[in-house]
């Protein structure tokens, strides 16, 4: 059974619970830093949590329902946003909990699909991605600290991310060699952040893994040469290459001799803020629209919220590494208002096109 249109109705009320897991997550974690917030305790506790199931996890199994194109696929979006909501509600672990684990069962069942569908790289790598992501989950619903899983969910979005940048990178033709070692390079990320990146050899072998993947990239991914470009495909591409300096520096700092004060928080906020937000702000004009039938156009004015985004990234790391409490909650209160920011201008442009569409003259045939 195909999804219907009136899926596009489902799609964007899925897309809604993963807004607001987002604006949970960024309260909890304002609240988690010190900013003084009148927001319910344990969301700061599941701040991690409700980032990666309730938001990401919902996000990307939605896109992946989405590509498979069939209504059952579409459960496994709405447990993971059932879940953000069902943690943002304080309701108790076994209702969160068993729902984190069904939307990963439904996830990886739709990816194993897909890999059927199509054989290849790209989707074999996805699905390692997904699988990491219930590894964790279980994991952290079997009792097991935030802490202790968060490789898991790091290798999730990293796979995710450069498989699908592996897809796209078939247009400059890379050799099946050069796709394996991007294999190998991925594998020894996962391998490492699952035995731990705070701990060696994990944390080696995470930061080898990262610094590999962000050269492969580099050297294959189109957004190198679309940054030549104008208008959105250029905004697009910085996004990109922003995100992938972001993970160069995880890499080079895994390597470093000495941890920072705030080691953990300057890893996890490295790579889901500068990396993975970096890479969902990219292509949220491509994403949001697929996925929910909404019109969104670009505006120049959307690198200014991205270049807030790094720049409280940079904060966030320089905090990290001196224990400057201050610049860590500067850091904390930039991003959100990068991300407000980003869907104020998303949603004045997008409203300035379309009156500009309505107004246009329209030219028929002539007059008989």
């Amino acid at each position: 059974m195909t999804i219907a249109p009136s899926g596009t109705r489902v799609r964007a009320i899925v897309m809604c619970l993963a807004l607001v897991s987002m604006a949970t997550g960024l309260l909890g974690g304002l609240s988690r830093i010190g900013v003084d917030l009148p927001v319910a305790s344990h969301w700061a506790d599941l701040h991690g949590p409700v980032m990666i199931c309730g938001l990401f996890g919902t996000l990307i199994s939605l896109e992946r329902a989405t590509a498979y194109g069939r209504a059952w696929a579409l459960l496994a979006p709405a447990c993971f946003g059932a879940s953000g909501l069902a943690m943002m509600a304080g309701l108790p672990t076994d209702i969160a909990g068993p729902l984190m684990l069904a939307g990963s069962a439904l996830f990886a069942a739709v990816s194993v699909v897909l890999v059927l569908l199509q054989p290849a790289i790209f989707t074999g790598i996805l699905l390692a991605g997904v699988l990491a992501l219930g590894a964790g989950n279980l994991l952290l619903v079997s009792g097991s600290d935030i802490p202790d899983v968060s490789g898991y969910w790091l290798a999730f979005l990293v796979c995710t991310i450069a498989a699908e940048r592996l897809e796209l990178s078939r247009i400059l033709g890379p050799r099946r060699a050069a796709s394996i070692a991007l294999i190998g390079l991925l594998a020894l990320f996962v391998v490492g952040a699952c035995l731990g990146l705070m701990d060696q050899p994990g944390r080696t072998m995470g930061g080898i893994g990262l610094l590999g993947t962000v050269g492969w990239l580099s050297r294959y991914d189109v957004a190198t040469r679309t940054i030549r470009t104008h208008g959105q495909t250029r905004f697009m591409a910085a996004a990109m290459i922003a995100g992938y300096a972001w993970l160069a520096v995880t890499g080079a700092y895994l390597l470093a001799p000495a941890p920072a004060v705030h080691d953990y928080d300057l890893l996890l906020h490295a790579v889901f803020v500068g990396f993975v937000l970096s890479m969902v702000l990219g292509h949220a004009l491509i994403i949001f629209p697929a996925l929910t039938g909404a019109v969104l156009r670009y505006s120049p004015w959307l690198y200014v919220p991205l270049g807030l985004l790094h720049l409280a990234v940079a904060a966030r790391v320089v905090g990290d590494l001196g224990a400057f409490a201050e610049l860590r909650i500067v850091s904390g209160v930039v991003t959100a208002i990068a991300l407000l920011a980003f869907v104020c201008i998303l949603a004045i442009a997008s409203l300035a096109g379309r009156r500009k569409a309505v107004s246009r003259p329209q030219v028929g045939p002539p007059l008989a």
